[in-house]
């Protein structure tokens, strides 16, 4: 099983070295749910993706900076990891995927915090920080997740609207 980690056009190096970190990957948390290959979408950040070790502690990893589309990925992809940015959510929750949204705290008028905090309460996803993100997997529980209902994809685009104030 595959585990899709995307920071989007972001820079988000916080979020990958996390998901790298000893902590995260020598306590095997994701190896031990099942899955064997980690797929990491670095964007624009600091981190080169040849620095980061093809095999570490039972998983397969593959790190890139951008591709000209996700589909592949996240299609793969048994869990998403991803910045709490809008487009990755949806387009996570689309493809009926688990996800795990992690707020990216340094940002300034963080949108992401209230679009996770609402996708979290309709349960259709988890959330979390970095600082929370060991937590979060080692107690996730992917079945309380509930797909997207497509009637909800136009609620969204409003909520998405509303929160960024447009008209």
């Amino acid at each position: 099983m595959t585990v899709f980690v995307t920071v989007g056009t972001t820079s988000f190096d916080e979020l990958i070295k996390q998901v790298c970190s000893e902590s995260v990957m020598q306590v095997k948390v994701l190896h031990s749910r099942g899955y064997s290959d980690l797929v990491l979408q670095v964007g624009r950040g600091n981190i080169e993706p040849e620095s980061v070790p093809l095999h570490t502690f039972g998983m397969n990893v593959l790190a890139y900076r951008f591709k000209d589309s996700l589909d592949e990925d996240i299609a793969r992809a048994s869990l998403i990891i991803s910045h709490a940015g809008a487009g990755s959510c949806l387009e996570a929750l689309r493809a009926k995927k688990s996800l795990v949204a992690v707020v990216n705290e340094q940002l300034m008028g963080n949108h992401q915090v209230e679009l996770a905090t609402q996708l979290h309460a309709d349960k259709h996803l988890l959330q979390c920080t970095c600082s929370t993100l060991l937590d979060t997997l080692k107690s996730m529980d992917l079945s309380c997740l509930k797909p997207l209902p497509p009637e909800c994809r136009d609620r969204f685009v409003e909520f998405l609207d509303n929160l960024m104030l447009f008209e």
